[in-house]
């Protein structure tokens, strides 16, 4: 007799896919660039391998876009912070300049909110100076 051969399925041996590769993947999917039928057909991937890695780093790139924007935000306030302190500082000096030499510079010299900014400092520093000077 014949012995019958098995015809056995060979496994389909996989691929080791890099984290890059299938940020990259999900990244075109998302963006319209490519379909998960023509990425399962050029990356020779499963389709349900890549819904599931839509599932799972589509959260994950959110998380990490959604994080370096909130860090971007944090230094732009910083940033915000440290101008309008050194403007204050600036202002403070053509103020106190101008009320030592008598000029007004920053009517000349400045946009009209500038200058418009200075003299409420000036004046404050008038009523400061005058309430100081009362009080001695």
């Amino acid at each position: 007799m014949k012995t019958q051969q098995n015809s056995t399925c060979r496994k389909k041996e996989y691929q080791k896919i890099s984290f890059d590769l299938k940020l990259s993947i999900i990244d075109q999917i998302i963006n319209g660039q490519i379909s998960v039928n023509y990425a399962s057909k050029k990356y020779q991937i499963s389709r349900s391998s890549i819904t599931y890695w839509m599932k799972k780093l589509s959260n994950f790139k959110h998380k990490s876009i959604t994080m370096s924007k909130n860090n971007e935000l944090k230094k732009l306030r910083e940033r915000i912070e440290e101008l309008e302190f050194i403007k204050d500082f600036q202002q403070d000096i053509i103020a106190d300049f101008e009320n030592i030499t008598g000029e007004e510079l920053a009517k000349k010299y400045l946009p009209e909110a500038l200058a418009k900014e200075i003299e409420k400092k000036k004046q404050s520093l008038l009523k400061q100076n005058g309430s100081i000077n009362a009080s001695e």
